[in-house]
């Protein structure tokens, strides 16, 4: 069957704030100028926001630039941040830190990422924006000079064995002038683009972490509208960096979340397990007391800053949002930074379609407030190398003394060659859930309303599969059983020795097991599109 094929000036691959972001903007300057620049977006979700997660607090900065009448026009962004909280953590008890300057959200809402996705899809829409949510972006297309010349969909129907069903359909060929990739952190194709045109030479690897989100609807007098908590400390160990959000969003919602850095050393850690326990510390149970979950997902997050941007720029389009890289770690925020990165980028392209073949994405960018924010906070999140208090020590004397102009960068490691051999690392034991507060990861899978086609190429592969016992089981005790938050990883004992079972129906599209792995032998690529979790309202 031969592939469909749709031309385009503009491919955009992803339905978050930097792919939406761009469209709306492509779209505004082309009615400026009274150009028709054809646009279309491509997402992997069942529907716009199904794949979105984020803690989220917002800063409205780009937002205001984009559509300055956001309130106007019905924007769901509706509960101001109205009290910032900065705790320090033990086991049994909760100190009050100062909030650091980049933490303060005066001015700033929190927000369901995902329900601002869907809205900003509609003001693309109404703008002229074609999006196809449900269709993966498997195939990056290249023309004889090796330009990007767009993208292909996923075959759909195929079954296990890789032969078509009578479901079978061919992927859709679209091609475009200019392809801009917004897929999000660790992006399967932007990692082909990585490889192909070296983007990443030069530069600091990316670093990682697991965020890991849940929201519940509160008891009455449990909830304050507003608040913002912040945690460090318990239960992770002081060489570990990560911590915890809960977001207290209109009606009755609190959103909570537990962040683990992936250059953690220990590989009995389980990020999923820390994050159930976290949840019963005296300072934090009382908030769930006769509340109920929602909701629950985890996705993998960048980390690495100013230094671990790629470059942007490739012959036939740009890198950008969470992609590339713009989170703003000390802030713990990126939807502002993603989404200016993508109206940039659209800026730049705009100029590109009307013959400006030289204009750069990344040299604007160089010259945005997305450039200077991030390079004031460059040193911060490398810092916490020296452990929890030599981070927070440097953090204090870069953020109030040299203001995030040091003249030195401190630089990234490897997340996946950080982890111990299991000889040299201490079990830990974690408490069962109480079916209450602390739930096990099935049951949290099943309110992500995870669904995949069960006849289908498996999306999880290894690229050698003997490593899985002769390396991972045998040297780290399968830490792929613990770092993932789904239940997809399990050492099942055959009868002729232990193997590795993948459950890929479980999963979630986080990422870690692609960041993680000790062997970078597990590849993470799109399934059917529609697939994987349903999310409402992360």
């Amino acid at each position: 069957m031969q592939r469909e094929r749709m031309e385009y000036d503009v491919v955009i691959v992803g339905a978050g704030p930097s792919g939406l972001g761009a469209a709306i903007r492509l779209k505004q300057l082309a009615a400026a100028s009274g150009r028709e620049v054809s646009v279309c977006v491509v997402e992997k979700g069942s529907e716009v926001g199904a794949h979105i997660l984020s803690g989220a607090v917002l800063e409205p900065r780009a937002l205001d630039e984009l559509l300055p009448d956001w309130r106007e026009r019905g924007a769901p962004i509706k509960t101001p941040a109205s009290e910032d909280r900065f705790l320090f953590l033990t086991q049994n008890r909760a100190l009050s830190l100062p909030t650091p300057p980049q933490m303060k959200n005066e001015g700033n809402y929190i927000i369901s990422l995902g329900d601002l996705c869907r809205w900003l899809a509609r003001e693309a829409e109404a703008l002229g924006v074609e999006i196809y949510p449900g269709f993966a972006a498997a195939e990056i297309l290249y023309d004889e000079e090796g330009r990007v010349k767009g993208v292909a969909t996923g075959e759909m129907g195929r079954g296990k064995d890789g032969e078509p069903t009578e479901r079978y359909q061919p992927g859709v060929e679209l091609y475009a002038v200019e392809t801009l990739f917004a897929e999000g952190c660790r992006g399967s194709l932007t990692k082909r683009l990585n490889h192909r045109f070296h983007l990443s030479e030069g530069r600091d690897p990316q670093t990682y972490a697991i965020g890991i989100k849940e929201l519940w609807e509160a008891a009455p007098d449990r909830h304050r509208e507003g608040l913002v908590i912040h945690t460090i400390g318990w239960p992770l160990d002081a060489g570990t960096y990560g911590g915890s959000f809960l977001y207290h969003l209109g009606p009755r919602f609190i959103a909570v979340g537990f962040v683990v850095a992936l250059d953690y050393k220990n590989p009995y850690l389980s990020p999923f397990e820390e994050f159930q326990r976290f949840k019963t510390h005296p300072a934090i149970r009382p908030f769930f007391e006769g509340a109920r979950r929602i909701s629950y997902g985890a996705r993998a997050l960048n980390e690495g800053g100013l230094q671990s941007i790629p470059r942007l720029d490739f012959p036939g389009g740009a890198v950008i949002g969470c992609a590339a890289g713009f989170l703003n770690v000390a802030k713990i925020k990126g939807s502002h930074t993603a989404m200016k990165s993508g109206m940039v980028a659209a800026e730049v392209i705009f100029r590109r379609l009307g013959g400006e073949r030289e204009a750069e994405v990344e040299s604007a960018l160089r010259e945005s407030w997305v450039w200077q924010e991030l390079r004031a906070v460059r040193n911060i999140r490398p810092s916490f190398r020296w452990g929890l208090w030599g981070g927070l020590a440097y953090s204090a004397l870069d953020t109030y003394l040299l203001r995030g102009a040091a003249p030195w960068t401190f630089h990234h490691h490897r997340d996946h060659e950080q982890l111990l051999e299991k000889r040299a690392a201490r079990p830990i034991s974690y408490p069962k859930p109480d079916g209450r507060i602390a739930f096990d990861r099935l049951s949290s899978v099943y309110i992500s309303n995870t669904n995949h086609e069960e006849d289908q190429p498996p999306h999880l592969r290894l690229r050698d599969p003997r490593k899985a016992i002769e390396v991972n089981y045998r040297l780290y005790d399968s830490p792929e059983q613990r770092y993932c938050p789904a239940g997809v990883y399990e050492i099942v004992d055959g009868g002729e020795g232990p193997y590795l079972q993948i459950n890929a129906p479980n999963c979630v599209h986080c990422k870690t097991c692609d960041i993680k792995d000790p062997e970078q032998n597990i590849e993470w690529v799109v399934p059917e599109g529609g697939g994987g979790p349903n999310y409402p309202n992360m």
